[in-house]
């Protein structure tokens, strides 16, 4: 009966942990006040950074990107909302089909849709520059949601894996 008693509750506390994680990972995908997402400004400049590698002639392998919106301090200009983000830092780091190191890092100001990112980018490969760009994308295509509506949408879904042991240990 014991047993029972405290598989349940590990049970519990599982199932906790699974809703605790994914609030977190809800939370993860709001944007900031002025509409910058963590999430969104990483998958966009992975998805349009790849783009304009290959257009250069680059073979990418793989590419990840991570991002952290934040606040611009120390500027002294006057925002409507101060705590509002004004910027994420993203990176992305990847590699090319012959093993090369890719890396993409910069400060993002705008990110639009999917559809294109704005702000100060530099992508290099083994440590050689191939491209800065203020722009990556194209930030004047209509929205995916205005042009199809019956296109399907991105959904990003946390995963936690609980491991609970047997009984008694």
């Amino acid at each position: 009966m014991q047993a029972l008693t405290r598989l349940r509750h590990r049970r519990t506390l599982a199932a906790l942990g699974i809703a605790a994680a994914s609030a977190v990972g809800v939370s993860a995908c709001e944007p900031g006040a002025d509409g910058l997402s963590s999430v969104a400004v990483a998958m966009t400049t992975d998805q349009t950074g790849t783009r304009a590698l290959e257009r250069a002639g680059v073979d990418v392998q793989w590419m990840s990107c991570t991002s952290t919106v934040g606040e611009e301090r120390g500027k002294g200009t006057a925002k409507s909302t101060p705590s509002a983000p004004d910027f994420a830092t993203v990176t992305c780091e990847g590699e090319t089909k012959d093993g090369k190191d890719i890396r993409i890092d910069g400060k993002v100001t705008d990110e639009r849709d999917g559809r294109c990112v704005r702000g100060d980018l530099t992508a290099k490969v083994a440590g050689r520059t191939v491209f800065q760009a203020n722009v990556l994308g194209n930030c004047n295509a209509a929205s995916p949601t205005t042009t199809s509506p019956d296109r399907p949408t991105v959904t990003v879904t946390v995963t936690t894996t609980v491991t609970a042991g047997p009984p008694g240990k």
